[in-house]
């Protein structure tokens, strides 16, 4: 399976970080050992001082698919989730300023925690999932699909486009506002309309 990422998904955050709006997706894959299961906890890697976090919904792959049309699109996930896109904003910093790609810096080991997934059919309204990430029970992102500037019909049509969907393969849908570095003793909990979905600490 792997870790399909979108980046720059929502006008807030792309204020917050100073970028320009994308006319295409942004796309950038991390490798299945980023996973982290079960709410088990992140231990904050050796090689960074700047580990941030991304809270982001997530859809699961059920099928396989290649050019995928937009509109049969929605027939091509079932679950529906959350996930924080961990970013170790010193290493991607490093990165660009040496004209260098900056995998390392988004897809280490469990840079990708993910929790329960919610059944798409349980869901009224695909098209204004409401989610958030609470660190230390302050909230601190807010999202929903209404705010995202690519839906996720469109989303699996444009990747289907480089890469073979296949069953089990995730896609991160893009972060909103609100991003920041985790500390050691933090404790994220992370929601789908209301219903906890990942729970888990720093450590």
């Amino acid at each position: 399976m792997k870790i399909i990422c979108i980046g720059l998904n929502y006008l807030d955050h792309i204020s917050e970080s100073n970028n320009s709006v994308p006319s295409s997706p942004l796309v950038f894959i991390k490798p299945d050992n980023a996973l982290l299961r079960n709410s088990n906890p992140f231990y904050y890697p050796e090689f960074s001082r700047d580990v941030h976090y991304e809270a982001e919904l997530v859809v699961r792959i059920n099928r396989v698919g290649k050019h995928v049309e937009k509109r049969f699109a929605s027939r091509y996930y079932s679950g529906v989730g959350v996930g924080i896109d961990f970013t170790a904003r010193d290493l991607q910093q490093k990165c660009r300023e040496e004209g260098l790609p900056w995998e390392i810096s988004k897809g280490f080991d469990h840079s990708a925690p993910v929790g329960k997934f919610l059944k798409k059919e349980d869901i009224s309204d695909i098209n204004n999932i409401k989610f958030q990430l609470d660190i230390n029970g302050k909230t601190v992102q807010k999202g929903s699909t209404l705010d995202m500037i690519f839906s996720i019909d469109e989303i699996i049509s444009y990747v289907s486009r480089f890469f073979t969907l296949k069953i089990g393969d995730l896609i991160f849908t893009g972060t909103p506002a609100g991003t920041g570095p985790v500390n050691i003793g933090d404790r994220l909990c992370a929601s789908v309309n209301g219903e906890v979905l990942l729970d888990f600490e720093i450590r």
